[in-house]
């Protein structure tokens, strides 16, 4: 049995990975497309400590690929999916949102009925506070109301929370989603203000901070909203 790291090059999912290699036996898939969202020569970077180690499979390919994700959930006898592969980013999203729609809607939900089909013990959906959107009562609580989305990649997280809860009440898949908010570390994407600022603090370099209450609201959603 084997479990299953979607996203797996990326910053959460590569930590992930080497902390499953330390506490776990089971044989461990990353799974990852490299796609070029940020250089995908970091993502290779992160990966590159474990690739080789004789319980990691790397397999390049998409979860967006339902025919794809049956077919190896069938032949790793999949046990555990640890779902955190997601386009993401807020700006980005308002500029395409039809990416965050294929893929934080339409991949878990290929990984979901993968899952159906190949029955497994816990399917780990990595969701988003963004999901809590605005006028959610504060301070947050999981079973309160949720908000309006601010964004298309918030409400993207909210229809992949959608799709797995129904899946969980028609079929049975063992899910439970988690909401991160502004996880920050080594690897983190190199676009997010968190990493631009700390190389410029760490370097010498300039902060670069936009002037205004527009530039203000904009770097503050870029720490708050991100991950």
């Amino acid at each position: 049995m084997s479990i299953l790291v979607t996203g797996g090059a990326g910053f959460i999912g590569s930590h992930f990975i080497e902390r499953l290699l330390q506490e776990r036996d089971e044989p461990i898939i990353c799974l990852d497309n490299f796609n070029d969202f940020y250089n995908p020569a970091i993502k290779r970077a992160n990966v590159a400590g474990f690739a080789s180690h004789p319980r990691v499979t790397l397999v390049e390919g998409d979860f967006c690929d339902a025919e794809a994700m049956r077919q190896l959930f069938e032949a790793r006898r999949v046990s555990h999916v640890v779902h955190l592969g997601a386009y993401a980013g807020v700006r980005q999203s308002v500029v395409n949102p039809f990416i965050y729609e294929q893929t934080n809607v339409g991949g878990t939900l290929a990984l979901l009925e993968a899952a159906r089909q190949h029955p497994l013990d816990r399917f780990l959906l990595i969701s988003s506070s963004t999901v809590y959107g605005h006028a959610a009562a504060a301070p947050f609580v999981e079973d309160a109301p949720l908000g309006r989305p601010l964004s298309p990649y918030g409400a993207s997280k909210r229809a992949a929370e959608s799709f797995a809860l129904t899946y969980f009440q028609l079929h049975r898949v063992p899910v439970v989603c988690l909401r991160p908010f502004s996880v920050y570390g080594p690897r983190l994407r190199p676009d997010l203000a968190i990493s631009i600022w700390t190389e410029a603090i760490a370097t010498g370099g300039k902060l670069p901070v936009k002037t205004g209450i527009d530039g203000l609201e904009n770097a503050l959603l870029g720490i708050a909203r991100d991950h």
